[in-house]
């Protein structure tokens, strides 16, 4: 049950104020100082105070319920506070209003008035506790993970990569493929790193390949190896990824890149473990978890012929999906922090520019923006102009033309499917794109 703490040294507006209360099953208690007050909120569980103004019979300043306050709000900062004033205190009480106090009200109250206050902020009260609570849940969970797993140093706080990062955790025991799905400079790697660090082969080589990077003539060579001679400027023995990652676990990042060649013979290895150096006829044996990763639409890529549907379902044994940064914003905030070399810290405005940006280009982008800002700014704190940020889109003007599915899809399609990119493009929250979304059957992946 709630409990409201009534501090006021009348007796008579105590007893009815504990009156009105309780006929509406709202617990009180009461305290007759504004010492007394304070001593109770010590004791916890209280939800709401409703606080007199004035505790001095000669005098009618307000003062003490002033400092009261101001105590009060230094304690305990994110509990709520009514004021209950006589008139010549309405100038003090409209100040604290505007210091934090939630409302005030005139002696004599009008009852309905300040049950529906009071209920209100109950509501408030107990749907902030009930996010407190979901969050030392999710607190607890992270600990736990860390003390179990070996998480690489993930910097993580939102619930969106906690499960992506638990669900890591829980394949890398196996030995099976794993396709990991999300856009550019998401921290696709960081995820392969941490299930080769929990699995049976975290002994072994962490080799990474960016398919993207490698000319596609290259690609088989870095892959498999060559032997010199086998292609133009081949003056010696190279070793491939695949041997070098024997014991261990191969990641494939932008794995769409692969020609065709290339996949056909990534599919024998995956499929024997075998594979030939080119310009070799002598087959070598390897024990490899291959780890791909991709920001493509890998069966959108099956239907033109570009991706070969058998290496898509050797790969994705296991499929994991890593979502935006925007769509993980409790992720910007300490990862920023995580970021700064800690000479300059982030100030208030620069914090909400970090949380109103899109972030189209991710956590990639995110450090390249922190790293930059302490590097250029002047001041001793980083201020949201060092950042230096596009402004947010304007919202859209009341009543103006709503966007048609056709205007979606290609404004998802220059996002490259991130929601909080698109939805600024558009001048429209996440939620009203989601909304349109569904009405026109656009799907959400």
């Amino acid at each position: 049950m709630p409990c409201i703490l009534i501090i006021d040294d009348n007796p008579a507006v105590a007893t009815a104020l504990e009156v009105l209360f309780s006929l509406h099953d709202i617990e009180t208690a009461h305290a007759d100082s504004p010492d007394a007050g304070l001593q109770r909120l010590a004791e916890g569980d209280i939800d709401l105070v409703l606080q007199d103004m004035n505790f001095t019979a000669d005098t009618t300043s307000g003062e003490e319920g002033v400092a009261l306050f101001d105590a009060i709000r230094a304690r305990h900062p994110d509990l709520p506070v009514i004021l209950l004033t006589a008139w010549t205190q309405l100038s003090s009480a409209v100040e604290l209003v505007k210091a934090g106090a939630v409302d005030y009200l005139a002696k004599p109250w009008d009852d309905r008035k300040l049950l529906t206050t009071v209920n209100n902020l109950l509501e408030l009260s107990e749907a902030r506790r009930e996010l407190e609570r979901r969050r030392d849940g999710e607190r607890r969970h992270r600990q736990q993970l860390a003390q179990r797993y070996d998480l690489r140093g993930a910097v993580f706080a939102d619930p969106a990569s906690e499960r992506a990062i638990a669900l890591a955790c829980q394949v890398a025991r196996s030995e099976l493929p794993v396709l990991i799905t999300g856009p550019n400079g998401s921290g696709k790697e960081k995820i392969a790193e941490i299930i080769q660090a929990n699995s049976p082969m975290r002994q072994g080589a962490f080799v990474a390949l960016n398919c993207g990077a490698i000319p596609a003539e290259l690609i088989e060579a870095e892959l498999f190896g060559a032997e010199a001679g086998a292609y133009t400027g081949a003056n010696k023995v190279r070793e491939g990824k695949f041997e070098a990652a024997d014991g261990g676990t191969l990641f494939l990042d932008e794995i769409g890149n692969l020609s065709l060649a290339g996949q056909m013979k990534l599919l024998r290895v995956l499929e024997t473990g075998r594979f030939e150096r080119l310009g070799s006829n002598r087959e070598r044996q390897v024990k490899v978890r291959v780890i791909s990763a991709t920001n493509a639409d890998l069966t959108a890529m099956i239907r033109d012929g570009s991706f070969r549907e058998d290496l898509y379902y050797r790969l994705n044994a296991v499929e994991l999906s890593l979502p935006a940064l925007a769509d993980r914003p409790g992720d910007i905030l300490p990862l920023a922090e995580h970021f700064l070399s800690g000479a300059k810290p982030l100030s208030a405005g620069a914090i909400q520019a970090l949380q109103r940006h899109a972030w189209p280009g991710n956590v990639r982008e995110l450090r390249n923006v922190i790293q930059r800002a302490e590097l250029l700014a002047g001041g001793r704190q980083i201020e949201a102009a060092d950042l230096n940020l596009p402004k947010p889109a304007p919202p859209r003007p009341a009543g103006g033309a709503e966007p048609d599915r056709e205007r979606i899809v290609a404004v998802l399609g220059r996002a490259n499917g991130v929601i909080a990119q698109a939805a600024a493009e558009l001048g429209m929250s996440r939620q009203a794109l989601y909304r349109r979304m569904d009405r026109y059957g656009i799907p959400r992946e």
